[in-house]
């Protein structure tokens, strides 16, 4: 019996022995294990992210551009979740001043290149995202039969137009004065959606405005054309700011703005192309 005994002892010993030298080849190096680890994670863990680098942007832009760039900010924001944009709307002479004055912003769009050419040390190199021209903004019906330019001379008309160092103001100063017309604004206004204003409320018959600004408000002023020989065209260039504090996300918001998802809602709004 004893002799038996030992002999199941022993075949068991070595029966356990083979079962655990498998077992040990698996563990000597490690490399199972970190294959198993490097199986187990996620691929999102690794995968680069898409689309613009989230970012909560503030961006000045001429006040030509206030119902265009809120419609654009939010096609912008479906199309890059994570990253948010704020608008601040102003003439382009003012937006000038706060870049000046160390406004914090990321990126500046102005309704003329002569704005955005005096910023140079503060900005990116621009370019030019759509284009303008202007309108004769008048009252509903068109009262005072305006018809053209030389119609804006009569003094009994109740003229108002932007100040000079505002680019629509300087748009203006250029088309009536190469048509030798001289106007005697009743008031000057710090940027176009005032001269618009003034015309809704009746306070003038007649303001010099861009095209895409009197589509506005259709129910309240018509525009009457003013020929291409005796029109100005506005350029709108973009640029990031180099005192931005998000200039990836920045650039790659002023890069969208000449994508066709942008410019197909910049000239549903009348913009033309750059």
């Amino acid at each position: 019996m004893s002799l038996l005994l030992t002999r199941r002892r022993t075949a068991a010993a070595v029966l356990t022995a083979a079962l655990l030298v498998p077992l040990a080849a698996c563990g000597n190096d490690g490399s199972d294990t970190e294959k198993d680890s490097a199986s187990s994670a996620k691929p999102s863990d690794s995968a680069p992210a898409s689309g613009a680098p989230a970012a909560e942007l503030t961006v000045l832009a001429a006040a030509s551009l206030t119902d265009v760039f809120k419609e654009a900010g939010a096609a912008y924001e479906r199309e890059n979740p994570g990253t948010k944009v704020t608008f601040s709307f102003a003439g382009s002479q003012e937006l000038a001043a706060q870049v000046k004055q160390g406004a914090p912003a990321d990126a500046l769009v102005t309704a003329d290149t002569k704005t955005m050419d005096g910023l140079s040390a503060e900005t990116g190199t621009p370019t030019v995202i759509a284009k303008n021209r202007l309108v004769i903004a008048v009252g509903e019906g068109n009262p005072e039969k305006v018809g053209s330019l030389k119609d804006l001379a009569d003094t009994k008309l109740k003229v108002v137009l932007a100040a000079p160092e505002v680019p629509v103001g300087r748009y203006s100063k250029q088309i009536l004065d190469a048509q030798k017309i001289e106007v005697k604004p009743v008031s000057q206004e710090p940027n176009v959606r005032a001269v618009l204003s003034k015309v809704e409320l009746g306070e003038a018959d007649a303001g010099l405005v861009y095209k895409t600004d009197a589509e506005t408000a259709p129910d309240k002023v018509d525009a009457i054309d003013i020929p291409d020989a005796e029109n100005a065209v506005a350029s709108y260039p973009a640029a990031t700011l180099k005192a931005s504090k998000h200039s990836e996300a920045a650039a790659a918001f002023v890069a969208w703005l000449s994508t066709p998802a942008a410019q197909k809602i910049l000239q549903g709004a009348g913009f033309q192309q750059p």
